[in-house]
């Protein structure tokens, strides 16, 4: 979907449907809902932020390195620069922008699809605060839960009165900006995923299984709801109920299908980059060209995950692991290896 505009080629009608589903807004539910359950298995901050940091980091850096070195043999320009330095080293930290001696590549952005790390990364600062906020409010679970009620309303409300236009950056004021790369904006999602954990919406009978009634129930809201300033973050919660539903609806789906590997941060990190060599290339309004995007934001992909990616979690395994024997020892506790096991899988969130 972001491939055919910008390739100048006629989007195919049947593709449409997607149009109904934006990955980002589903992303960050799913990214509230995954990260509160794992800082809640382990409330470790060193491991809660090691965690976060290998997941995101590693490959993230991989993919900056191949732009610095693949960009400049499309004959636009070289990063060999007071600038550009001070603008790699920022890229490796996490703080996403394109500056305007970048603006000239691709369609404006030297990867617009990296925009959300800088979110991500504040929401999984902002996370730890509220949890420790809500544990001096509160030592009960249920009051905990109704501060965290609470905080994504008063964002929900900041949200409607901003009124970011995310599809056309070019209007934005500065302000708006500013507001669009900071967590305020789009927080309410990643906090809603929060709280359908904590109140462990997936064992009710109305959402176990039921993913199939709520994504036709999400089909005829999106068709018959216009889109508005009004209804959006409405139909923005529903699709994200809509996904946690379907999540729980055929849960070994991705286990059967992938066989435990997992390309899609590699695809998200890397398609934006190709497409931009592709802009800059001028390989336009040819259909095979979308086909050849497709096979080598796959191909990056998988090289991603199996030579940085998966050997890091590996590591992430290997350190819970350690830190649960280290545990059990000092407690004097025992631990079968069925237990030991499931807690080392945790970590791999």
């Amino acid at each position: 979907m972001h491939s055919y505009p910008r390739l100048h080629i006629p989007t195919p009608a049947f593709l449409d449907v997607l149009l109904n589903f934006p990955g980002v807004f589903m992303f960050f539910v799913m990214s509230g809902f995954l990260i509160s359950a794992s800082l809640e298995r382990n409330k470790n901050l060193k491991t809660y932020f090691r965690n976060r940091i290998l997941r995101i980091f590693p490959a993230l850096w991989a993919c900056i390195l191949v732009s610095v070195i693949v960009i400049p043999l499309t004959g636009s320009f070289n990063f060999i620069s007071q600038q550009g330095l001070t603008w790699f080293a920022c890229q490796l930290f996490g703080l996403i922008y394109t500056p305007d001696f970048l603006k000239s590549f691709g369609f404006g952005s030297y990867n617009g699809s990296l925009w959300t790390i800088p979110l991500e990364l504040q929401f999984y600062f902002v996370l730890p605060v509220l949890y420790f906020i809500a544990t001096k409010i509160s030592k009960k679970e249920l009051n905990r839960t109704y501060l965290f009620i609470i905080v994504f309303l008063a964002f929900c409300f900041v949200s409607y009165y901003i009124k970011i236009d995310f599809t056309n950056a070019e209007s934005q004021t500065l302000s708006q900006k500013i507001m669009r790369y900071t967590f305020i904006n789009s927080i309410y999602l990643f906090l809603f995923g929060v709280i359908l954990q904590r109140l462990k919406v997936f064992q009710s009978r109305f959402i176990y299984g039921k993913g199939l009634f709520w994504l036709a129930l999400y089909m005829v809201v999106s068709h018959f709801v216009p889109t508005s300033n009004e209804t959006v973050i409405f139909k923005l919660l529903f699709l994200g109920l809509t996904t946690i539903s379907l999540a729980y609806t055929f849960p070994s789906l991705a286990k059967k299908l992938l066989k435990g590997n997992d390309i899609s941060y590699g695809l998200y990190i890397y398609h934006g980059l190709i497409l931009g060599i592709f802009v800059q290339l001028k390989l336009f309004s040819n259909p095979a060209y979308i086909l050849l995007l497709i096979t080598l934001s796959i191909t990056l992909a998988t090289l991603s995950w199996f030579f940085i990616e998966k050997p890091i979690i590996k590591m992430k395994k290997r350190g819970t692991a350690n830190k649960a024997n280290t545990s059990i020892e000092t407690n004097s506790l025992s631990i079968d290896i069925t237990t030991e096991t499931k807690l080392a899988s945790t970590a791999s969130i």
